[in-house]
Order: structure tokens, then C-alpha cells, then sequence
């Protein structure tokens, strides 16, 4: 009888597919297995088993597969539904989504190898210079891989080559595959059996009694073995005897020590030091804890509005800490790699070894070691802490999400798909784990606030600071009256440089804030006017002085910076606006004795960069602290008194719906990064235009106001949350038939929806990576059907792929963009 298995593959095909596998192997294989499969000519991919049943699929034979990888799933049922449910919602393939979710450790792909076949009988005549070279390399080895093959003839497009080589006899090509996840196995060492016994051990010393340095290792290991209680790692015996391997080594060959291995996890966390119950609420605290619990007995998500330095976290932590006595798991969300960091400290203080933290600048067997430990429900993996992408994790028990700062636009997905929001995705795992879901922000999303008014999510606030501390003062700077008084110096104004001053001679710290990284992002020659651009994409290159070079924050190019202009040769370049860099030069300048640190994308690439940074900062070993959006969101430090943000209208003067909400909360939060302690903090925006409405909203922390003027503006231009949005965006490298491809496009979705259709248009930077770009956006009201609306656009889409000349143009979907 012949048995076949449905696989899902991590390719964007929006279908599963089908393979072959003996009765033995149907009797083993369940739901969530991973399966290696051969896909296309030689290709072996890694799958997930779906289904099996005996159904032979009718428009192709059905290929046996390449092997079994596990003994049991990988994934869950709930998990499996929930990335259905992100393929469904956001117009992507399941396949994308599992490529998004699995840590690519697990993923296996197979590796060509390339193998000589008769290199004698060859003539080097006949091959062409990079075909000689390779020759060259597999008479010295036994085979190459195509990277090796890259390294060789120094050319990044090596295929067509080896194609060459296939196609003349020389060469023959064959796929392998390799597990890339390696578990962490450490060296242990214990005392041999027959040396347990006071003769044995007596014999011993004896016999090493010439051998000081090894009867040194040997007392040492007792020493060990009386204080640790515990399994003795053969490092720890060579620090603590001072010994070199040789000397271990040794006893190890005299049968005195045993050597063997155990599985470690790679990160560690120590065990409790602080119990939960210390933590005490203040009355509005109080409040708020019942009230979330009133909202989680209704069924319902529930907002927590509490005002920065509310003491928010000490509410989560309380909730985290009842669900864990119900032995079930907690996964906590934050939207910056950089506030797990200090999360992560304050966690462990109150639940030590139970938390895991999972984000992308954790190594890949890192991931994998998390992934495990939540699918066996390990007691190591009780809390979870992460970026967005810790979402996808096999949870078997969930009780709890926490969304922290869940207005942050970090928490959507931009590319690849699925290009999923967190905060939304977050709350239909909680609904198919039937656990509780809390939504966490001192300046809620409108989306958020407007769901609690429609009481479909509950509402509980906090309006005061823990410990009765005040508000920050915010005061407005006009540095239009500034320049015109000529009372700037650079960037600065007279007013926030006295501030600076002040904070300095007493010792305490300043924040200062600047949404643009690099030295300038613009070089302008001041004789013609010409300015450096990217040649692959519609935007100017941004000076980078440390690096002294121009590079584009899209695409990654990069050239040295130009001495003279490129259009008429003269040396007159100058530089216009400015970014963190400069501020941090500025700074410098005019506070040589003081230390000055950026926190920006630049200076943030190492797995513990961020650490770092926050670190310094805590212990005062920095005074200044110059950074982008990452040192406005939730970072806690008790002895800033300054934050001031260098430019304001960048954020206001913006191109965008969201323009005038983003700029509300991205400076009530940099302002809440002062005075978290006794003393009142202060903040100093910089505008030119300081009678701007939300910059006198953000001064009077007036939430509620800026709500509703924003909900009436969206009300009449009809963008969310009153409607729905689907943003399409069409690419290709011709100019020409990317805007007839669009019109069509657009034309046919106007016949069949009743939908509002948008567009097409030009975004404002049209080219990136050598690919315009055209958007529709189609707006679709409440009492519309969605999943009707997208299927009508996936009908569109087949029709659009059917006319050949369009093959060449992607599509991108991007539901509930932002």
C-alpha cells in the first residue's frame, strides 16, 4: 500500500506539496515533523510534515523523500493555526511565514559540492582562465563548495561557470545536506571508580607523589569537589589548580580522572535573589492591578495607560508572577533589542533561571536552544522575553502576554513577509491559547485607545509617577528667534547649552535626542549645487565622519568621501543638517572634560553593543548620552535631569497620516527619560516652530486632547482606525512598464471592488535598490468584508500574472500598514 505526505516548504508558494514515503515511515511521521525533500532539479529543502494519507497527487509523480529529521514535532497544533492566521490576514505565502518563524538553524538546505571527474585527460587549451583556476584548485582537493569556488576566481556569479564545467564532462555536482544546529557540550571530569576507596586514593597520592604538578590537580579536585556540591567542569579544575591540559590530560591517560560531557545551554541566567512579594503598590497601582484583572475575567485585551515612571513594569511582573504559580508560560514583547537589556536584569532579579530571552542578535544556536526549551515547557523557559520575532515561539502552556510599548511602530514587520504587526498578531495567539493578553504604553496608539472607546478592550491607567515624583517641565525653544539673535552655537541654543552646564556641575546626566544617524545627511557643493546620490536609489548619501565616507541607508552602498565636486571639480562641498554624529562632535567641542557616547544603529551592531552602552550610562561612567529613537523608549536611568531634542519639526513636518501622532508619542517619551528620581526632571525641545499644536500637547501631557483631534482628522480623510488600509506596492527595473503594469492594476481593482482605490503613485524615494517602486492603496470600511476584499485581490493578482510582460514585476502586500 502506498502512503504519501503533505509537506510545507519555506518557499512563497501558496500551496503544500506532495511526497511519497513507505508504510514504516507513514506509521512515524505526525504533524510538525521536519522532513528533508528534494525540490526542483538537485535542491534539498527542509519541510514540514502537514498530513499523510494515500491520496497520489494527479498533476505531477510524487518524488520519495530525502530523510526524517526528528523524533518528534517541532511545532505545535496552536502554533500552526496562529501562522495560518498571519498568512491569511497579511497576503502572504504559509511557506514565508515558516521560513519567518523557524530559527534557520533548523532549517536545512543542502550545499553543492562540486567533484572532479577525469582531470588528466583534459586539455587547457579548451578552458577559459577562471575554468583553469578551478581545475587548478581540484587537483590539490577532493571537492569545492561554491563559495570556495567564489573565493577562487574572485567573482560573486560563479554558476554559470560551474554550468560550463558540468556540460563538458569535467566536473559532476552533488547536494549535501548539513545539520547547522550543534548542541554545547562541556568537558566534566570525576574521580575513576577504583580510587572511591581510602586504599585506592592512598595509592594514588603515592604514585603521583614524584608528579607535584599532577598531585596538585588531583588535591585540587577534592578542594572543588568539598565546595561545589556539584559536577566539576574540567576548566573549572584547571583554574583552580593552575594546571595546563597536559597535566589533566595526563591523569586522564592514568585512569585516575573519567572525562565525559554534558549538554549545556549556551546562556545562562542565575537563580532568584528577590522574591515578587517585596514588591508594594501604591493606591493608583492598586487600581490598575484590579482592574486588569476585572478586563481578563471579561475575556477582554486590556490597555494599561500609565504615564512614564508609573511603576508599569512592577504591574506586569505581579500579573507574570500569578500566572507562573499555574505552571504556564508568559511571553513578554518588546519592540527594541536595546530595553530587553535592561528588562532582562530587572526579570531575572525577581525570577532568575525561569527567564529566556529571545532576539535577533542571539546567535542561531542560541535561538534554537529557546525554541526548545519552550516547546518541552523547560522550567528555564517559564518568561519569555523578545523582540517581535519571539511571537513564533511553540508555546504549550501560554497564560499571559504582556505587549510593552505597544504603540511603537518597531513591533511591524516591513520586509520580508509576513509583514505582520506584533501587537495584533500578539493578541490572536492569546485568543487561540484562551490566556490573558495586556497591552502596555504611557502614550497609547490611537488604534489602541479607540478599541477601549468601542469597549472591545478593557482600560486601566495609572496618571502619576511612583513615589509622588513630578512630571518633567517641558519648555519650548524657538530657535528661529535663536539664529535670529544669533545666540546659537552650531546646533545648540544659548538656553539648552546653560542647561547642559547646570546638569554637568551637579553631577548628573543628560539625554540628548536626535532622529537621524551619521555626521550630515546631505554633501551640497556650494558652487553648483550638485549633491551626492545614491546611484541605486532616489536618495542623497549621508556623511559617515568617523568612517569618512558617504553611504545610503537603503541599499548599504558606500564610497570614500569625495574631495572635490563630481559635476564642476571644485572643492567647495559643505555639508547641510546634521545627525547624531555632529552632535556628538559639537558636544566635545564645547565639553572637553565630560564623556559623550551615541547610541544609534552605528554604534549598536555587536550582539552586547547595547548592554554596553545602557551599562556605562547606569554606572555613570558616561555624562552625556546622544542617540536616535532607542534612547526614547522605556529605558530607565535614575540620574538624568536633562533630555533635550535637538530638532522637533523633522518628526512634525513628516509626510504621513501617523506624522502628528509619532511626533506626541516619541517626545512625551524622550521627555519621560528625566527626573525618574526625587529631584524634577526638565526637557528642552528645539523648534522652529514652537506654536505648533502637538508640541503643546506634548508640554501639557495632554493625551486626551491630541486623541481627539487626531480621531476627528482621520474621521474626515477616512484613515484608521475608522477604515481599513491594504498598501500594494509594484516593482521592477523598467520604469516603463512598471507604470502601465500599475495602471492596470489599479483599473481592474476599481471595476471589481467597492473599495476606495488609491493611486497608483510614486512614493517620495521611487527607486531603491535599482527597483522603482509605484503604491495603490486600496481603503476598505468596517461593514466591508476584508478576507472577501483580499480575495478579489488575489483573483486580480492571477489575471496580472497571466500577461507574460508583467512577469518581471513583484508584488508586495502590506495590510494595516504603518
Amino acid at each position: 500500500m502506498t502512503y504519501f505526505v503533505d509537506v510545507l516548504l519555506p518557499i512563497p508558494l501558496e500551496r503544500f506539496f506532495t511526497y511519497q514515503i513507505s508504510p514504516e515511515e507513514a506509521s512515524y511521521i505526525q504533524k510538525g515533523i521536519r522532513i528533508a525533500v528534494p525540490f526542483g532539479k538537485s535542491k534539498i529543502y527542509t519541510s514540514l510534515a502537514v498530513q499523510v494519507h494515500q491520496n497520489p497527487p494527479e498533476a505531477y509523480e510524487a518524488k520519495e523523500i530525502h530523510q526524517i529529521l526528528d523524533d518528534s514535532p517541532i511545532i505545535t497544533e496552536v502554533q500552526f493555526k496562529h501562522w495560518q492566521w498571519v498568512a491569511s490576514y497579511y497576503m502572504c505565502t504559509l511557506g514565508e511565514v515558516m521560513r519567518s518563524a523557524l530559527p534557520s538553524s533548523l532549517l536545512l538546505e543542502s550545499e553543492t559540492l562540486i567533484f572532479p571527474k577525469d582531470l588528466e585527460t583534459i586539455e587547457d587549451t579548451s578552458l577559459s582562465d577562471n575554468e583553469f583556476l578551478i581545475l587548478e584548485a581540484l587537483r590539490h582537493q577532493s571537492s569545492l563548495r561554491i563559495a570556495e569556488i567564489a573565493a577562487i576566481i574572485e567573482r560573486k556569479t560563479v554558476l554559470p561557470i560551474v554550468h560550463q564545467l558540468v556540460k563538458k564532462g569535467i566536473i559532476a555536482l552533488k547536494e549535501e545536506l548539513h545539520e547547522k544546529y550543534r548542541p554545547k557540550m562541556v568537558d566534566y571530569v570525576r574521580l575513576a571508580a577504583k580510587y572511591d576507596s581510602e586504599e585506592g586514593l592512598e595509592g594514588i597520592l603515592k604514585e603521583l607523589s614524584r608528579a607535584k604538578k599532577q598531585s596538585h590537580a588531583l588535591l585540587s579536585f577534592f578542594q572543588l569537589q568539598s565546595s561545589n556540591k556539584g559536577p566539576i567542569t574540567l576548566k573549572q579544575l584547571q583554574t583552580e589548580s593552575r594546571a595546563t591540559a597536559a597535566v589533566i590530560k595526563a591523569l586522564i591517560a592514568k585512569g585516575v580522572f573519567e572525562k565525559y560531557q554534558i549538554r549545556t545551554d549556551r546562556v545562562q541566567f542565575r537563580t532568584n535573589d528577590k522574591m515578587v512579594a517585596n514588591i508594594t503598590f501604591n493606591a493608583e497601582q492598586r487600581q490598575a492591578f484590579d482592574a486588569i484583572k476585572l478586563a481578563f475575567d471579561e475575556k477582554k485585551v486590556c490597555l494599561l495607560h500609565g504615564v512614564t515612571s508609573s511603576g508599569k513594569t512592577e504591574v506586569f511582573i505581579k500579573l507574570i508572577n500569578e500566572v507562573l504559580q499555574d505552571q504556564k508560560q508568559v511571553l513578554y514583547l518588546l519592540p527594541e533589542i536595546a530595553l530587553t537589556a535592561q528588562l532582562i536584569h530587572r526579570m531575572q532579579s525577581y525570577f532568575g533561571n525561569q527567564v529566556a530571552i529571545y532576539h535577533s542578535k542571539y546567535s542561531l544556536d542560541e535561538r534554537v536552544e529557546v525554541w526548545n526549551n519552550v516547546l518541552d515547557g523547560n522550567e528555564k523557559a517559564r518568561v519569555v522575553v523578545g523582540a517581535r520575532s519571539a511571537l513564533f515561539l511553540p508555546f504549550q502552556e501560554l497564560g499571559l502576554i504582556v505587549v510593552d510599548e505597544e504603540h511603537e511602530a518597531s513591533f511591524k514587520q516591513f520586509d520580508p513577509a509576513p509583514r505582520y504587526h506584533a501587537r495584533d498578531a500578539a493578541i490572536v495567539l492569546a485568543n487561540l491559547h484562551h490566556s490573558a493578553c495586556v497591552l502596555g504604553s504611557a502614550t497609547p496608539s490611537i488604534e489602541s485607545y479607540y478599541n477601549v472607546e468601542q469597549k472591545k478592550y478593557g482600560l486601566a491607567t495609572i496618571t502619576r509617577r511612583y513615589g509622588e515624583v513630578l512630571m518633567p517641565d517641558i519648555e519650548l525653544v524657538d530657535i528661529k528667534e535663536e539664529t535670529r539673535k544669533k545666540r546659537m552655537k552650531g546646533r545648540f541654543s544659548e538656553r539648552l547649552i546653560t542647561e547642559i552646564s547646570g546638569c554637568l556641575e551637579e553631577k548628573e546626566q543628560v539625554i540628548l535626542f536626535q532622529n537621524r544617524r551619521g555626521f550630515a545627511p546631505i554633501v551640497e557643493c556650494t558652487t553648483c549645487g550638485h549633491v551626492s546620490q545614491c546611484p541605486n536609489c532616489d536618495v542623497s548619501l549621508t556623511y559617515h565622519q568617523r568612517r569618512n565616507q558617504l553611504r545610503c541607508h537603503y541599499c548599504g552602498y558606500h564610497i570614500a568621501l569625495l574631495q572635490s565636486c563630481q559635476a564642476c571639480g571644485s572643492n567647495t562641498l559643505d555639508t547641510k543638517g546634521f545627525g547624531t554624529e555632529q552632535i556628538q562632535e559639537e558636544l566635545t567641542r564645547l565639553f572637553p572634560e565630560n564623556s559623550i557616547a551615541r547610541m544609534d544603529l552605528d554604534t549598536t551592531r555587536g550582539k552586547h553593543a547595547y548592554e554596553k552602552i545602557i551599562t556605562a550610562f547606569e554606572q555613570h561612567e558616561i555624562d552625556i548620552l546622544v542617540g536616535t529613537q532607542m534612547v526614547t523608549k522605556g529605558l530607565d536611568f535614575r540620574n538624568v535631569a536633562l533630555v533635550g531634542v535637538m530638532n522637533a519639526d523633522t518628526l512634525l513636518n513628516f509626510p504621513d497620516y501617523r506624522a502628528h501622532e509619532r511626533s506626541f508619542q516619541l517626545l512625551t517619551q524622550v521627555a519621560g527619560r528625566a527626573g525618574r528620581t526625587k529631584k524634577r526632571g526638565k526637557v528642552l525641545i528645539q523648534s522652529y516652530n514652537p506654536y505648533h499644536q502637538i508640541l503643546h500637547q506634548v508640554s501639557n501631557y495632554d493625551f486626551e486632547k491630541m486623541f481627539g483631534e487626531q480621531l476627528y482628522e482621520r474621521g474626515q480623510f477616512k484613515y484608521p482606525p475608522h477604515i481599513r488600509i491594504i498598501k500594494i506596492t509594484l516593482k521592477d527595473r523598467d520604469y516603463n512598464k512598471l507604470n502601465e503594469a500599475s495602471d492596470w492594476f489599479a483599473t481592474s481593482l476599481r471595476s471589481m471592488l467597492k473599495a476606495q482605490v488609491l493611486g497608483p503613485e510614486y512614493p517620495a524615494i521611487a527607486r531603491i535598490r535599482n527597483q522603482y517602486l509605484k503604491n495603490i492603496i486600496v481603503k476598505v470600511d468596517k461593514q466591508q468584508s476584508m478576507a472577501k476584499t483580499k480575495n478579489s485581490i488575489k483573483r486580480i493578482e492571477k489575471s496580472f500574472n497571466a500577461i507574460s510582460q508583467y512577469r518581471s514585476i513583484r508584488l508586495v502586500y502590506n495590510v494595516d500598514h504603518i
